[in-house]
């Protein structure tokens, strides 16, 4: 992934002159009067700043010091240089198979290609690529990458459409009996106490209360291991604990044993509902003391802190294994396992490495809100 410097270089996105005068104001920073006395995290804040006037998400946290580890999307691409496959689909009538991809480099999917390609027929999503280049492909669990639960299949390829940068795109509908899994622990996925972030954009209007509409780092094992064992954005209306207040659906945190919506079993009185068409969730934990919950709507305006605190008793430091899960809870779906009970949309989403600046969270949300969700 590039940094600020060899981006101005080697970016396929023409660079525009806003960019060249933050970097600028970046260096001057650290070297006005011969000293480098400027703070790491300031230097930071520019560069993120910088990378946001012509980036794309992974390319924002990565100028942000944490890298993409896995990024997903079944409507665009993630870094602005991506020209690679988005999701593969699987046609009934023959059960061949086609990969859906971006239209431009750095662009939107290409979802004439899928439309012409199941035209007369049905199709699925088997597989959502990982774009990070660390191959972490999301696989549904049941099929011969993934194996699992009679119960489980893959996802409906044509269960929605909308309009995202102006063209059509589709997303990943899930329901229940869907859910994708990768084993990353050998190819970046963070694990032990290692601190990680993840977004993911989502909808306020396909939701449920069954466990559990996941993404991010899960057990290599699909057991539920101990407390700590998982890292995961959850969002639904499920009240794991009781005494929650409204009906959601919230942004909460799948840390295993429990859905957390702050610090404690207690009701977190910060929490509020997402309700809208598009929604950006945000979780980061740094692995022993803090972790942040984050969401807002992903058509406009900025993201509302819901927690920004103390990990709950027994979680530090978390046990992370990491695996990746998008659909379902981490002891879900494997043979003999039973299947997913959630229902929930994702768009797009992105696992880091390392505890993402607010400064990043907040340029990676104005990223979203212009990418033209509708």
């Amino acid at each position: 992934m590039p940094d600020g410097r060899s981006f101005l270089l080697t970016g396929s996105r023409r660079t525009r002159p806003l960019t060249v005068f933050l970097l600028i104001l970046a260096m001057a920073a650290v070297f006005a009067g011969g000293r480098a006395d400027a703070s790491d995290a300031t230097v930071r804040t520019v560069e993120v700043k910088a990378a946001a006037a012509s980036s794309l998400p992974c390319d924002l946290y990565a100028a942000g010091g944490t890298p993409c580890i896995a990024a997903h999307s079944t409507t665009r691409a993630l870094l602005a240089a991506y020209d690679g496959p988005l999701y593969q689909v699987r046609r009934s009538s023959d059960n061949a198979t086609k990969e859906i991809g971006v239209r431009t480099p750095g662009g939107y999917a290409d979802a004439a290609a899928q439309d012409s390609f199941c035209s007369g027929t049905t199709c699925v999503i088997t597989m959502v690529h990982d774009q990070s280049g660390r191959g972490n492909d999301l696989w549904y669990q049941g099929s011969a990458q993934v194996p699992g639960s009679s119960q489980s299949s893959p996802a409906k390829a044509t269960a929605e459409s909308l309009a995202v940068g102006g063209a059509k795109a589709y997303s990943l509908y899930i329901n229940p009996g869907n859910s994708y899994w990768r084993d990353g622990h050998l190819t970046g996925v963070p694990t032990g106490s290692a601190p990680e972030g993840a977004y993911m954009v989502t909808s306020g209007t396909h939701v449920n209360n069954g466990c559990c509409f996941d993404y991010g780092n899960s057990e290599t094992t699909r057991g539920a291991d101990a407390a700590g064992a998982m890292d995961a954005i959850n969002f639904g209306t499920e009240c794991w604990f009781g005494g929650c207040s409204g009906s959601g659906p919230w942004v909460q945190a799948d840390l295993e044993w429990g859905l957390y919506s702050g610090g404690s079993q207690s009701w977190n009185t910060r929490q509020r509902a997402f309700t809208s068409k598009f929604v950006t969730a945000m979780l980061k934990n740094n692995g022993t003391s803090r972790f942040a919950l984050k969401g807002g709507d992903a058509q406009s305006g900025g993201l509302t802190t819901v927690w920004d605190g103390g990990l709950p008793s027994g979680y530090s430091p978390m046990k992370k294994q990491g695996a990746i899960v998008l659909g379902s809870g981490g002891d879900c779906c494997k043979p003999g396992g039973g299947a997913n009970q959630s229902a929930g949309t994702f768009y797009e989403g992105a696992i880091v490495a390392g505890y993402p600046s607010d400064a990043t969270d907040n340029a990676v949300q104005s990223d979203i809100t212009a990418a033209g969700y509708r």
